[in-house]
């Protein structure tokens, strides 16, 4: 039988819910010499032991009535709704990680959200439930990746809490009990922050790349426990947080390290207080030389957007209000906010790279209100082959500079009293940026690209057969996924981007002439390769991109 025990024990919850002891923090297992050059991103799992097939919608598919209720609720789950994941689609999905992945990544980084949301009124969430359901997760991705020593990130989402969104300033019970539940992916090192924030380093690649766990709960602005990082605050958990983060990036690039900044609700001013924004997108665009990437969850749909210079700006009226910048909207017109925001950067040739950082949001497990995925980043190990790994010398940036303040009025506002407290009148340290660094340029540790696989929605619907992950879209050019000899070290299966037994036959025998698979055709996962593609799909002529984009946003739903 597919189920793991773990979750197995799950199934019987509601007879009686397992919880796991308090445990002593442990110090985060090796990580295996051998480089893939990959890892997974997953999200927003949301198991609900409740969960029952042939349920009606209207009751979180938890019970059979209402029986004239058109739409119910499928074995492996409900896409397209508002119902979380059956236990039989978390388990699936984990054994499918556990056969066809653990042994073909370096880490894993996941966004939260692993319990079920709060939205039947009949069977109330409860914190031991939230605990419980974190556990169990915990307890699994330990057994499928840490025990192989495939070191695991996790982070806090909005549901990992009760009450829901609020989180008050540590230390306190809840990051408490996740010290615990977290034990075995925080580093020891890391404890005592942990304890104060729930936020923590981790060194995936010893010395070499370094993912920063973030909680989003003390900025997100839902959250109504904290202060939103006012300047006249400085003990408020976001600025103690950005605090940290900042000591934590002058650390690593001091050591010549990479950085990929991860958490569960995404950095955008419709999603974060206005001062906390300011300061993560000033910290981001400070150390664009060390960091790789933002990667989040919670949104549940497929998008990437820009952080830029020109948010440290102050906005004029118009920007002000109604507030619909990016992100800020759960699905309802994302869409046309991206491709609008897309169409106003600066021609190609035009663009200061600078200025700009990108945030990835992947889609999640739970088939709410879209369809189960997960992602597989693969990033450059050119010379870092089985364990060898040559050192990059850090050279010298040659682009340190000022803020770009912008609006010559920016001076004259600050020494109002309105604004002379306000983050963007604070913050002028000098940034590092380096179009030779590895968010910029193709080298040794860049990203590169991703596969995203989904579950068809037909097949969550069919209890009778076991439903199989597909590949939905690759980022990469076609000929990328079969490379030469001529560009790789010796031969064998990890050198390619993605192993072919998980490819589509068509792609693993080449002969794909289509953009079926391939519709952006990237180069690399560098900031100006998604400068380049949010131009193009800021252009209403590439209505053929456009469509595609939106496909994946929305995973084909004809109603968002």
């Amino acid at each position: 039988m597919f189920f793991s025990s773990t979750l197995t024990i799950l199934l019987s919850w509601l007879a009686q819910v397992i919880s796991r002891p308090i445990q002593e923090p442990l110090s985060i297992q090796p990580l295996r010499p051998k480089l893939h050059g990959r890892f997974l991103h997953i999200t927003d799992i949301h198991p609900d032991p409740y969960y029952v097939a042939d349920a009606s919608e209207s009751s979180a598919c938890h019970r059979k009535k209402p029986r004239k209720e058109r739409w119910r609720s499928g074995y492996y789950g409900t896409p397209f709704s508002e119902c979380d994941s059956p236990l039989q689609l978390t388990n699936l999905t984990l054994n499918f990680l556990d056969k066809n992945w653990a042994s073909e990544i370096d880490f894993v980084i996941w966004t939260g959200d692993n319990a079920r949301h709060d939205n039947d009124r009949k069977i109330p969430r409860t914190l031991k439930e939230i605990y419980d359901l974190n556990s169990a997760l915990a307890v699994e991705m330990e057994n499928i990746f840490l025990k192989k020593g495939v070191p695991v990130v996790p982070s806090l989402g909005n549901n990992d809490i009760w009450p829901h969104n609020i989180l008050a300033a540590g230390p306190n019970d809840i990051i408490n009990r996740f010290s615990s539940i977290w034990s075995a992916f925080v580093p020891f090192s890391s404890y005592q922050v942990f304890r104060r924030g729930a936020y923590y380093s981790v060194e995936v690649i010893p010395d070499e790349v370094a993912i920063i766990s973030l909680n989003t709960m003390y900025l997100y602005d839902s959250n109504k426990a904290v202060g939103g990082c006012e300047f006249r605050e400085p003990e408020d958990p976001g600025n103690l947080q950005f605090d940290w983060l900042e000591v934590q990036l002058k650390t690593f690039r001091q050591r010549g390290m990479q950085v990929w900044i991860t958490g569960h609700v995404p950095p955008s001013p419709g999603n974060y207080f206005p001062e906390c924004y300011v300061r993560y997108v000033e910290l981001s665009l400070r150390f664009q030389d060390t960091i790789l990437g933002h990667l989040y969850g919670h949104m549940n749909n497929d998008h990437f957007f820009l952080l830029e210079a020109g948010d440290l700006q102050f906005p004029s009226v118009s920007d002000l209000a109604p507030a619909d910048s990016v992100a800020s909207q759960a699905h309802d017109g994302l869409y046309d906010t991206l491709v609008n925001d897309f169409g106003d950067l600066p021609k190609k040739g035009k663009t200061d790279h600078d200025n700009y950082g990108v945030v990835n949001v992947a889609p999640s497990v739970v088939p709410n209100p879209y369809l189960p995925s997960f992602r597989i980043y693969t990033y450059n190990i050119t010379h870092a082959r089985d364990g060898a790994i040559t050192k990059r010398k850090k050279k010298p940036s040659k682009r340190k500079h000022g803020h770009r303040r912008g609006g010559g009025n920016k001076e004259e506002l600050c020494k109002k009293k309105k604004y002379e407290d306000s983050w963007r009148c604070k913050l002028d340290e000098p940034w590092h940026s380096d179009p030779r660094a590895p968010s910029r340029v193709n080298t040794l540790w860049s990203p590169l690209g991703y596969a995203q696989y989904y579950l068809p929605e037909e097949r969550l619907m069919n209890r009778t057969k076991q439903p199989k992950f597909k590949l939905e879209y690759l980022t990469y050019r076609l000929e990328a996924l079969h490379p030469s000899g001529d560009n790789i070290e010796g031969r064998g299966e990890f050198n390619y981007p993605i192993p072919l037994k998980q490819l589509p036959k068509s792609i693993r025998e080449g002969n794909v002439t289509s953009s079926k698979f391939v519709p952006y055709r990237m180069d690399d996962l560098t900031i100006p390769s998604w400068v380049g593609l949010a131009r193009l799909l800021g252009d209403p002529l590439k209505a053929k991109l456009r469509r595609r984009f939106k496909q994946y946003m929305y995973m084909g739903d004809d109603d968002s």
